[in-house]
């Protein structure tokens, strides 16, 4: 094979092979930061994982200890009123998808403490999205009332609302993330579903791509899958542990990966769960702390007690905290767009905004090069 030469060219300057193109690709994130990312964003194969159950001994071993923490009668107390679609099987299966979340550590860590943490971050955050909020109705408290709703309260398939779908309309963001169309001709709605509420094309593409090798098509043409399948816990475990440059996962500021700059200190941000809070939908930014993020720290609080976690050991303070920006320790490039630079020819680049190529997939910088520059590389 011949030697790639700087930029990744090909060996005589033209259409490069595809293992040339991948070793390229291997320099540009060939960085700490974009290797720790990576680690804690890999995925097991779907039949790998819809063979997960309750007691296996061929579970992963971040389900094991997921079933240690949490066996399924403290599941079944925390989501009594939960829809049914929502069972302890399919966050079983959602967490072996993504095996760093609770998964082990081997740099003195506590994987048994990050994992009470992340549950209990996690369990927070689906009781304010998908949360019954009322004790009159369900009879229980706010924080035993999560995942009630599979999908966004007033949205349906045939209904004139919830589209969430304004970006199909748009020639250049529709090619980055191609919308669906139903048999009629109109767009497929891409309002909240699964315990995360995933919405808008932008997230179900991504998602997509994580769920099936790298395919952003499968959920783009079918989102109601989010809502149907184990889906509806994943892509909250998804959310949780994949980075949105600048911000950095939800999993890295719980497990101490992420490291705040004086920037990012200066902002209030930092390795607790109000964090995690302002990486969502910044609702800590506001002064006096909105009733939002209000109720998010209050389940937070409740869920770590009784899952063993001292929330003690981390700041909860929320009003006043500033949003992340390039200037945070988390910016760091993770999508592939075409090379427009002298010399770029047959090549691609890191870039900071949503392009159809996520860096952190593998073969997704060949599909950018063929795609972009309308060669086939070999």
């Amino acid at each position: 094979m011949a030697t790639p030469v700087p930029g990744g060219g090909g060996s005589t300057g033209g259409v490069p092979s595809k293992a040339e193109a991948e070793a390229y690709a291997a320099t540009l994130t060939n960085s700490d930061i974009f290797s720790k990312v990576k680690a804690s964003v890999r995925t097991l194969p779907n039949a790998v994982v819809e063979a997960v159950a309750p007691g296996l001994m061929s579970n992963p071993s971040n389900v094991k200890r997921v079933e240690a923490i949490l066996p399924k009668a403290k599941w079944d107390y925390y989501f009594s009123k939960a829809h049914p679609s929502y069972t302890y099987t399919r966050f079983l299966q959602a967490a072996a998808k993504f095996p760093a979340f609770c998964g082990d550590y081997t740099d003195g860590r506590n994987a048994d403490e990050i994992c009470r943490r992340s549950l209990a971050a996690s369990f927070a955050h689906f009781a304010q999205e998908t949360g019954g909020h009322s004790v009159t109705q369900y009879g229980n408290p706010e924080w035993l009332q999560a995942l009630v709703h599979v999908r966004e309260m007033g949205c349906t398939e045939d209904g004139t609302g919830c589209g969430y779908n304004t970006e199909c309309t748009d020639p250049v963001f529709n090619k980055v993330w191609t919308c669906g169309t139903d048999a009629k001709g109109g767009f497929k709605k891409y309002y909240g579903r699964g315990a995360k509420q995933l919405s808008y094309n932008y997230n179900y593409g991504p998602f997509s791509q994580a769920m099936f090798d790298g395919d952003q098509s499968v959920l783009l043409k079918d989102p109601d899958r989010v809502a149907e399948s184990w889906l509806n816990l994943a892509s909250a475990v998804f959310f949780f542990v994949y980075p949105q440059p600048p911000k950095p996962s939800m999993l890295h500021v719980i497990d101490g990966t992420w490291v705040p700059n004086d920037f990012d200190k200066s902002r209030q941000l930092g390795n607790d769960f109000p964090t995690t809070i302002q990486i969502i939908n910044a609702e800590c930014q506001d002064s006096p702390t909105k009733a939002a993020a209000q109720n998010r720290l209050n389940y937070y609080t409740e869920f770590a007690r009784d899952l063993g976690w001292d929330i003690s050991k981390e700041s909860m303070k929320c009003s006043g905290m500033g949003r992340f920006d390039g200037a945070s320790s988390a910016a760091f490039n993770i999508y592939w767009e075409k090379d427009w630079k002298v010399g770029g020819d047959n090549k691609c680049q890191l870039v900071s905004y949503q392009t159809p190529y996520n860096a952190l997939i593998d073969s997704q910088y060949t599909k950018c090069v063929e795609a972009n520059w309308g060669v086939t590389l070999k």
